[in-house]
């Protein structure tokens, strides 16, 4: 460990030497190195951050600290100089908060087992027998038969490891969840996919709506010992007390700010993260640095003195959390000027290192992209992709037809600290983020600068 960390630092140190003597052999006019010069100087970055994860915290959708996000937001932007600063409103389905959970098991050596609700689950105050279902294939709840009817069902988790073990995380579970209810389950007992006690926040209803299960995350030892004691034919029963509150349908608000551009004022480069976070932690790496890096873009483009051709919008995004809702909202209330979109980027992968984009299928735009990104091209950050990703708030631009950037990043510290308690500010570096920010900015104004536009808009036809 202590090896890599040197290698670390040793890369980091020669990438912030090199930007050194980028930019004193700029040209002065360069706005490339005059950005660069403005990021890597003295900033309000780290205290903006410090503000939004330390003193308001994890920022559900709905809920007071959100609000208080919102305000951090405007305020933040009008501190960095843009020519206007506004929120727009959009309606989420329903609210949820957490009861205190709790989960009793009960059998030859009664315990109680660390355990947090499911976001948006309903919820509960029952006790059921505990039913091992390994990992929850349709073969197992086949062979459960009727044993299934009225049960708490355990399913197996991988530890998560890397980005597939994330998404199948994700997409493993409504298959599951669709049978526990065919099958007339009482509820399902998640296996936690991080070690060493540490529980963390997910949602499996991604439209904003209440959840159709109970539903809890229960630490990974916890689970593993209750596994083993129903491997051991020793039958045990659970008492689970999740006293939940969902809500009705509920009004929250994107940020959004703008730098006007010059003769291309019509045409609009986007720049945008997630605001809300989960709130066992304080959402630092998920999504408080980036939503602090799309500001500080904001502020170096004006301490640059850069009026940029084009106008760039930069957006704090809503009700990611609960399915990319307030991206969603945005696209359907901008559609009509959706073609005056060149590009949207997005930022959502905590600190790991940013080795490129991912261009959502769209080989039209690599070669314009990589000119942008000539200035920086040493410091490993232009190699792209041409996947077209999901689950974070580019998606809805990318289905649009707009030619969408997203980061593309290294696992660093992100997956285990994902959602979690431990996602704190302390998890945070930030020279890689004054780093990732730097190149995020170069990347908005010399979109916005081009001569031409980075690729034109695609029919529906196009995209499928």
């Amino acid at each position: 460990m202590r090896a890599r960390r040197s290698v670390f630092f040793v890369s980091l140190l020669l990438c912030v030497l090199a930007t050194s003597i980028l930019i004193a052999q700029a040209p002065k006019d360069d706005p490339s190195s005059r950005l660069i010069a403005a990021v890597l100087g003295p900033s309000p970055l780290e205290e903006n951050l410090r503000k939004l994860t330390d003193e308001i915290g994890g920022r559900v959708s709905g809920t007071e600290a959100n609000r208080r996000g919102v305000e951090w937001g405007v305020a933040a932007f009008r501190q960095a100089g843009v020519d206007e600063v506004h929120t727009e409103k959009f309606t989420m389905p329903a609210s949820w908060s957490e009861g205190a959970t709790r989960l009793e098991i009960q059998g030859a050596v009664p315990f109680t087992a660390r355990a947090v609700s499911i976001a948006w689950s309903p919820a509960a105050n029952l006790e059921a027998p505990v039913l091992d279902l390994g990992e929850g294939s349709e073969a197992a709840f086949v062979g459960a038969g009727t044993k299934v009817k009225g049960a708490l069902i355990l399913i197996h988790q991988r530890v998560l490891r890397a980005w597939p073990d994330l998404f199948a995380e994700y997409g493993n579970a409504p298959p599951i969840i669709d049978r526990a209810l065919r099958g007339g389950a009482a509820g399902i007992l998640w296996m936690a996919t991080r070690e060493q006690g540490v529980l963390y926040r997910h949602i499996n209803a991604l439209d904003g709506k209440i959840d159709r299960i109970p539903q809890v995350l229960v630490a990974r030892e916890d689970a593993l010992r209750i596994a083993r004691f129903l491997a051991a034919a020793q039958p045990l029963r659970a008492r689970l007390s999740m006293p939940n509150r969902p809500g009705g349908p509920f009004e929250v608000e994107n940020v959004i700010a703008e730098i006007r551009g010059t003769d291309k004022a019509d045409e609009i480069v986007m720049i945008g993260a997630h605001l809300d976070s989960w709130e066992l932690g304080s959402g630092a790496l998920d999504n408080g640095c980036n939503s602090a890096l799309v500001v500080e873009v904001a502020r170096a483009i004006r301490a640059a003195g850069i009026t940029p051709r084009r106008t760039i919008r930069f957006v704090l995004w809503n009700g990611e959390e609960q399915g990319l809702l307030g991206s969603w909202a945005y696209a359907r209330a901008h559609r009509a000027e959706l073609d005056r979109v060149v590009a949207y980027v997005n930022f959502d992968g905590g600190i790991g290192h940013v080795t490129g984009y991912s261009l959502g299928g769209r080989k039209d735009i690599e070669a314009a992209v990589r000119a942008v990104l000539k200035p920086v091209e040493s410091w490993g950050m232009n190699a792209h992709t041409l996947d077209a990703s999901g689950g974070t708030d580019h998606v809805d631009f990318l289905l649009e037809g707009v030619p969408t950037l997203s980061a593309n990043q290294e696992e660093g510290n992100y997956l285990p600290n994902y959602h979690a308690t431990s996602d704190t500010m302390d998890k945070v570096d930030i020279r890689e983020l004054k780093l990732h920010t730097a190149y995020a900015a170069v990347t908005v104004v010399g979109i916005a600068n081009r001569a031409g536009r980075l690729g034109k808009r695609q029919s529906r036809a196009e995209i499928e």
